[in-house]
């Protein structure tokens, strides 16, 4: 497999800033890397300022994956066992939710859940998939190429369009919150990640994928890349997946269950997923609204990471006007506030509204299905032969407990394990707080790592 491979300096890490792209730091490449072979490529649409790579990726190693058939190439972050922990047969996996990049399970040295797995000795690799962090295009993508005419400049235009709108009602917000006195600095904020977005309007013909992509192309290279690695006895990975991360494994294994494959997982840890949001309380529902909007205008990308980075010193800052935002993704003190602005300004990527669109069918009844609209992955995760832990957030209202459970349900009993976070008196667990939350450590990772530890064996 035509792969690149670099190996990063320990000793150099730090873990400010994530994801751009690996075009956006050529020219600081070969003082920062040991190389395997490399080749410079197309950034990724993303807010987050050009830096040097080992001031990006705070692994071991990044390995770069390409996608068969595809112009993107992925990266991995890999987190090396520890030579203290105990010896274990399988590497795991870990995938994130949507829009986020490999720093939502390595935001601090206190929450670090890749670190927390490599120093119980698991060979622990994040995978970015194509669009999130420095996954980046390939050097030889046209980006002209798909449409790169009328279409491609309508799709620009739109985009460009409701970033412009986004700012004026945000200005006109911070003048009445702050009576024109400028103390917030949204403006000048505002107006400089409108122009660095605006930059890579060229790429947005390339975010033309769906959840489906993910699950066909993504995982599956990504997980034949960390078997070649690895080598492991019997071939399988564990992995651990939150949000969408656990839906794309969930999808997996329903998959696999349907036609009679073996999924090459020993086993599988979910945390804050499901297939079906319908018959919960989720915040979801709330956005399905924009859906036919969305269509109607041919919207082709949500810059999820732009407008949040805008709108942070709302959520998190006197006086405070967008906090209930915070409440979205974590439980009342329950992430330190620089770790909150640290997921806020360094972990989002740009997302495609043709993803998005495919994820509100799990808000409707029956759950998620296929991008035809014929295959309903809950119908056929019954038919799993895999271990799987099921974690809920007792707090979560992105994916509340019984949303949770709604696909629990479906397991055969002797293979899943389901467990609520959080206790009537505290500590509680919002969305993000399974894996960032300041209780994870003592809580939540080794009730992971057990569970894994189980399932190990060959």
């Amino acid at each position: 497999m035509d792969t690149l491979r670099f190996e990063l300096s320990s000793a150099s890490f730090t873990s400010a800033v994530a994801a751009t792209s690996l075009h956006s730091h050529s020219r600081h490449f070969f003082s920062s890397l040991q190389l395997g072979r490399v080749g410079s490529s197309s950034p990724a649409i993303t807010s987050v300022a050009r830096t040097t790579v080992n001031e990006i990726c705070t692994a071991d190693e990044l390995h770069y994956v390409p996608v068969p058939n595809s112009d993107w190439r992925l990266a991995l972050w890999r987190y090396l066992p520890s030579p203290k922990a105990p010896k274990r047969n399988h590497p795991l996996l870990l995938l994130s939710g949507i829009g986020t990049n490999a720093v939502t399970y390595d935001l601090s040295p206190e929450c670090s859940f890749a670190r927390f797995m490599s120093g119980s000795g698991f060979d622990t690799w994040i995978l970015e998939l194509r669009g999130a962090g420095l996954s980046s295009l390939s050097v030889d993508t046209n980006l002209e190429k798909p449409g790169g005419t009328l279409s491609s400049n309508n799709q620009q235009r739109i985009v460009s369009n409701l970033l412009e709108n986004f700012i004026s009602v945000s200005e006109r917000l911070e003048n009445v919150l702050d009576g024109g006195s400028k103390i917030l600095g949204m403006q000048d904020r505002l107006s400089k990640r409108a122009r660095d977005f605006k930059q890579r309007l060229e790429l947005i013909p390339h975010y033309n994928w769906d959840f489906d992509t993910y699950l066909e192309e993504d995982v599956p290279s990504a997980m034949d890349y960390v078997r070649t690695q690895t080598k492991s006895k019997d071939g399988k990975l564990l992995a651990v997946g939150h949000s969408m991360g656990g839906i794309l494994l969930y999808a997996l294994l329903s998959r696999c269950g349907f036609k009679g494959m073996d999924s090459g997982l020993a086993a599988v840890a979910t945390l804050a997923s499901t297939f079906d949001y319908s018959s919960s309380g989720t915040l979801l529902k709330y956005l399905l609204p924009m859906k036919e909007p969305a269509q109607a205008i041919n919207l082709p990308i949500m810059p999820i990471d732009t407008m949040l980075a805008m709108v942070h010193p709302l959520m998190c800052r006197p006086p405070y006007a967008l906090s209930w935002l915070t409440a979205n993704i974590s439980a009342p003190q329950m992430m330190d506030p620089e770790v909150i602005e640290k997921l806020v300004l360094n972990s989002l990527s740009t997302v495609p509204v043709k993803l998005l669109l495919q994820l509100t069918t799990t808000v409707d009844h029956g759950g998620l299905r296929d991008r035809t609209g014929t295959f309903c992955y809950k119908d056929h995760i019954s038919k799993t032969n895999v271990p799987i832990l099921a974690l809920a957030g007792d707090w979560d209202i992105i994916c509340p407990p019984d949303a949770v459970y709604d696909t629990v349900k479906l397991i055969p009993e002797h293979l899943a394990t389901f467990k609520v976070l959080g206790s009537p008196g505290g500590p509680h667990y919002g969305h993000q707080d399974l894996i960032s939350g300041r209780s994870a450590p003592n809580e939540v990772y080794p009730l992971i790592t057990r569970f894994l530890q189980q399932h190990d064996e060959i």
